[in-house]
């Protein structure tokens, strides 16, 4: 994700800050929680419960290690040292293949078959329109745009998008990409399948009860504590696209082990002539699309629940009722005009 995107972040974070927030608990447990702003470019959180502030620590280290590990290799603007990434892959595109770290060659695979599962939809092969796009939004400051891409060049840049353009080596352990005007994008996918991973690798650690927040993609592991230290799923609240809004879309969605990830025009986006459009774009019209505000996942899986909210994002109404209804996830879509639909099972997760 670039740095240089405009961020709205809804809630005062206090930065690091440790906070014992429940006395006692599940075997002496108490419930303790830690922010930071420096990774993925965006607010992660993680709420965790132990049995004491040194056994909460421990914790706190083993994730901000994996996650400076994923935001390092799944970068596509930035470089750091003894890291070959996204951004190293994207420099290299018609010159040579790059060795990676397999977990990066993990992400790509993943995202290939997402291109495949979503018809398209999701390809982050489109860093060529996207980047294009996002040139524009730099040019102005305050979000408010004199205009837009014009249609030529968005063409010209979508001749550079085909997936097939990268090529995955295990042997070898290198990413390559043959058109040299082609670029990654992994924004849609990213951040969802590195919450997963750590969430995986937290529960290897003995982990077994925390909520990861990486920037409103949240993962639930196991369970929290009620008032009277008895456990219950995890309350996980749904962004509302109306930002100047108090009013809930829904009621707080109970979780465990289950992952929730929203798509919407509410925080990256920028203003033309009075209309908000969105960072998401549609790889068949090239455009962002107008028919949604917000649509929201809840899956097992974490990068599927990303790669889910962008490609339901982009489809119709009715294409995504169909498509959500073939998989094991649950989908809620906010429309331009402020209705709000859910799939057959979303609701379930209310009570």
């Amino acid at each position: 994700m670039n740095k240089k995107y405009i961020v709205r972040v809804g809630l005062i974070l206090t930065i690091f800050s440790i906070m014992a927030l429940t006395a006692c608990g599940r075997q002496g447990e108490q419930r303790y929680s830690k922010d930071y702003l420096v990774y993925f470019d965006t607010v992660t959180r993680v709420i965790s419960y132990a049995g004491n502030e040194d056994e909460f620590k421990k914790q706190a280290d083993f994730i901000e290690e994996r996650l400076k590990f994923y935001h390092e290799n799944y970068s596509g603007f930035d470089s750091y040292p003894d890291v070959n990434n996204i951004h190293t892959i994207n420099k290299n595109a018609g010159i040579k293949p790059v060795v990676v770290d397999d977990t990066v060659l993990d992400m790509l695979e993943f995202s290939k078959a997402a291109y495949y599962e979503t018809k398209g939809r999701v390809n982050i092969a489109m860093g060529p329109v996207t980047l294009l796009w996002n040139n524009y939004r730099l040019r102005y400051q305050d979000m408010e745009v004199t205009e837009l891409p014009s249609e030529k060049d968005l063409k010209a840049a979508a001749s550079h998008t085909d997936i097939e353009n990268l090529v995955i080596d295990r042997i070898n352990h290198t990413a390559y990409l043959k058109d040299k005007d082609a670029r990654l994008d992994v924004g849609a996918i990213a951040k969802g399948y590195a919450g997963q991973r750590i969430a995986d690798e937290a529960r290897a650690e003995g982990i077994g009860h925390m909520l990861i927040s990486l920037g409103g993609n949240v993962v639930a592991i196991g369970s929290k504590l009620d008032e009277n230290s008895k456990p219950e799923k995890w309350q996980v609240g749904v962004q509302n696209p109306d930002t100047s809004s108090k009013e809930e879309i829904t009621p707080s969605l109970k979780l465990s082990d289950m992952a929730l990830v929203s798509s919407g025009d509410y925080e990256r986006f920028y203003l033309y002539k009075g209309e908000r459009y969105a960072h998401i774009i549609d790889p068949a019209s090239l455009y962002p699309p107008r028919q949604f505000r917000e649509v929201t996942i809840v899956t097992k899986d974490s990068g599927k629940a990303d790669v889910y909210s962008t490609a339901l994002f982009i489809m119709s109404l009715e294409e995504g009722k169909s498509f959500i209804e073939a998989t094991d996830a649950e989908a809620m879509w906010v429309l331009a005009d402020g209705r709000v639909e859910y799939s057959k099972g979303f609701r379930a997760y209310e009570k």
